[in-house]
């Protein structure tokens, strides 16, 4: 009976996590890696492992915040994203590109590139400095391309089930330059030690604007956020504040209190992320990597 009861709510809350993450839009059976069609990586890369841990939504928040100190790119997300009209609907698509490119046929995952790059060709535009920009550029993308990949790594190695060896950090690294490439990134990263190479030459262009403000005020502090869900957004919050380089907090204003990451922050994050993991493991890249290699 108590177990019955157990797996009720956790479909339950399986169901309304996903939906919060990914939206009601899931992939189909046809839209998924297959033996025959592996997709971009398959069920033996890196790339499904990382992606199939809880630990991406701190990755994913870190990411942004990161993200927010280019203006460049800053300017093309407050001149054309509908973040603030439309948070939820933003981080259902990112969530639906990651698990399209992630677990996705070749297909697939070519689709939702081409979707990607087609709004990108109409992002243009001229930042506060009265610098040009434009979300083709190369540069940029590959700007947000190494927070990405540098934060869902770091995510990983702090809240993920396991640890990844160095050589399986660097296989993470240059596997997720397959996705970054077809966006139409270049000079990308292949090596842990590459990718931290890359994050330091992007530093003389980094600028803590009036739009990055107000973007790490509403990521950190969004409004509607469903009351059940606040205490666990603004864990994930702190926790991916934790994991941001010491530079770029300060140059974010992010400060932190001594010990209140590793005596507090990280102990509740890992409950949370293991309990998340918990919550969706009826349908976790791992039993779909494990279908995939038993077939």
């Amino acid at each position: 009976m108590i177990g019955e009861v157990v797996s009720v709510l956790r479909r339950e809350g399986g169901q309304r996590m996903r939906s919060a993450i990914a939206g009601d839009e899931r992939l189909s059976t046809d839209d998924l890696a297959t033996v025959a069609d592996p997709g971009l990586f398959g069920p033996r890369s890196v790339v499904w492992r990382v992606h199939g841990e809880s630990s991406m939504l701190i990755g994913g928040l870190r990411a942004l915040l990161l993200q927010t100190l280019h203006p460049l790119a800053m300017a093309g997300v407050a001149d054309h994203s509908d973040y603030v009209d439309d948070p939820w609907g933003r981080l259902h698509r990112t969530g639906r590109f990651i698990g399209a490119t992630t677990y996705g046929n070749t297909a697939t995952a070519e689709r939702m590139v081409a979707a990607v790059r087609k709004i990108h060709g109409r992002v243009t535009g001229t930042a506060p400095d009265g610098r040009p920009y434009s979300a083709d550029d190369p540069h940029l993308l590959a700007w947000v391309h190494v927070t990405e990949v540098d934060s869902f790594l770091a995510a990983f190695d702090r809240y993920g089930n396991g640890r990844l060896t160095d050589a399986e950090r660097d296989r993470y690294v240059a596997e997720m330059a397959e996705i970054g490439t077809r966006l139409g990134a270049t000079d990308l990263p292949l090596t842990r030690h590459e990718l931290a190479d890359a994050l330091v030459a992007f530093r003389p262009e980094l600028h803590y604007g009036h739009q990055a403000k107000d973007a790490v005020r509403f990521l950190l502090l969004p409004p509607g956020v469903p009351l059940l869900l606040r205490g666990a957004y603004g864990l994930i919050g702190a926790a991916s504040i934790g994991l941001l380089p010491p530079w770029a907090r300060r140059q974010l204003r992010l400060p932190l209190l001594p010990l209140a990451d590793p005596v507090a922050i990280r102990p509740a994050a890992m409950i949370l992320t293991r309990t998340i993991g918990w919550l969706l493991n009826d349908d976790t890249a791992r039993d779909r990597e494990d279908r995939l290699l038993s077939a």
